[in-house]
């Protein structure tokens, strides 16, 4: 089979689906192929498993056939070579050390305290919402205790998010991030205010008059900002992509 040294971008061999009466191409290695004479390959699905356009390399050590069957087919190029990538950061020795000593933080320790300040930040709301509707101390005492708790992992949560950003992601920024880096630190303020205040005045939500309203923003302001700082975590992880 002759050699095409033509280059294919990434994007010319998505376009190369096989949709719309456009050309099948697969690449693998390196190399780019056109199977749109194959009727496995028809309208750019193979064995409803695979889609043309895209670069195939991971997925041939699965297939029932070996490599040979790509010698049946011509090969119009091949794939162009992404950019090099930015250097990451070198990893700090001290911190080298550390992930030796506990392989466990490579496995993303974020998630692992992250869910604790969520659901004790929507819950010190929540509480305190039952309370004024009901008149029940014993709601909003429960809302106390979950801002506290709130107050005690949120630190956490910020310093393994931003540990799990500098190793994962080597400290780029996007704005997932950018929004994260400036709201979690206002969570914090807010939650650390209020309970301060809520501690100096045990019978605050008692009187609420005056600056004491103050208080009750801050308390109801700590659900939106937890579900924005989570909405935007959870698009980090799991990206939404447009169709």
């Amino acid at each position: 089979m002759p050699e095409n040294d033509k280059e294919i971008t990434l994007e010319e061999l998505a376009a190369a689906d096989g949709k719309d009466g456009r050309p099948v191409y697969i690449a693998f290695q390196g190399r780019v192929y056109d199977v749109s004479r194959s009727p496995l390959w028809e309208s750019g699905s193979h064995m409803a498993s695979h889609q043309a356009g895209q670069d195939l390399s991971g997925e041939f050590a699965d297939a029932p056939h070996g490599l040979e069957v790509l010698d049946r087919y011509p090969q119009v190029g091949v794939l162009q070579r992404p950019p090099a990538p930015e250097m990451a950061p070198a990893i700090p020795g001290w911190l080298a050390w550390l992930l030796m000593r506990l392989p466990l933080l490579k496995r993303h320790p974020h998630p692992m305290l992250v869910h604790f300040p969520i659901v004790f930040m929507i819950a010190t709301t929540s509480f305190n919402i039952l309370y004024l509707l009901t008149g029940r101390k014993s709601f909003e005492l429960t809302a106390v205790n979950c801002l506290g708790g709130g107050v005690l992992f949120i630190p956490a949560a910020m310093l393994t998010g931003v540990f799990s950003w500098w190793l994962n992601y080597q400290a780029r920024t996007f704005k997932p991030v950018i929004i994260k880096l400036v709201l979690s630190p206002i969570l914090f303020a807010c939650a650390l205010t209020a309970f301060i205040w809520r501690w100096l005045h045990p019978d605050i939500m008692e009187n609420l008059g005056g600056v004491n309203l103050i208080y009750l923003g801050l308390i109801f302001l700590l659900f939106p900002l937890v579900c924005i700082i989570g909405w935007y975590g959870a698009q980090i992880t799991f990206p939404l992509h447009e169709e």
